[in-house]
């Protein structure tokens, strides 16, 4: 049995939605690692994948598992992001991609519930075999093709060609995808807007900065 995870200090508005947004660049860090190395940051991996199972959370907090430690690569890109220090701009574009989809998505009310039924039987599959089984993550991959992919703007992976045409790897840049775009609904959930996004970014910093401090 896991234990109780401990949990960060309360949020307040900025720091939700600073948290919600390092996940969606989480997503895009995870996607970059995949692409160009065959491998990425497991803790990160985990995260993603239990935020995408967990539809219907207790919290805000349980959506990533109650510390905010295990966004710590999503923060750490967000800062880099928001200090203009991230010099590989191919992960601030899969990250502003994704929020762009989940705006689409929003307004497609029929591909949200198509997600919220096909995610229902997955959690079923996870709970048999595990989140992280190669069943859920081809079954997770799978329903973003059929959905956020047939979208006429699509996100398009940058990386090792040999890597990205290896078994399972598909499947797994289509998971972390997904992963991100559902910490964009979240970060929308909790008041983020991307015009708001260059007048809050200070607010945002200083948010991410004081969860280390407690």
């Amino acid at each position: 049995m896991n234990p109780t995870p401990i949990q960060s200090a309360p949020l307040d508005a900025n720091g939700r939605q600073g948290l919600a947004l390092a996940g969606v660049f989480q997503a895009a860090a995870v996607v970059d690692q995949l692409a160009r190395t065959g491998q990425c940051d497991e803790r990160a991996w985990n995260t993603l994948i239990r935020a995408t199972l967990e539809t219907n959370p207790e919290t805000f907090e349980a959506v990533y598992g109650g510390h905010h430690n295990n966004l710590r690569l999503g923060i750490d890109t967000l800062q880099a992001v928001m200090s203009r220090r991230q010099s590989e701009a191919t992960v601030m574009r899969y990250g502003f991609s994704m929020i762009l989809l989940m705006q689409k998505l929003r307004d497609d009310a029929a591909m949200m519930n198509t997600l919220g039924e096909r995610l229902s039987r997955i959690q079923g599959q996870a709970e048999h075999f595990g989140e992280t089984h190669e069943n859920v993550i081809a079954s997770l991959g799978e329903l973003y093709q059929e959905t956020l992919s047939t979208f006429r703007y699509r996100i398009v992976v940058q990386g090792e060609p040999s890597l990205l045409q290896s078994p399972m790897m598909p499947e797994r840049i289509r998971t972390a995808l997904l992963g991100g775009v559902r910490f964009a609904l979240l970060w929308h959930q909790q008041g983020g807007r991307r015009w708001r996004l260059i007048f809050q970014r200070g607010a945002i910093k200083r948010a991410l900065q004081q969860l280390d401090a407690h």
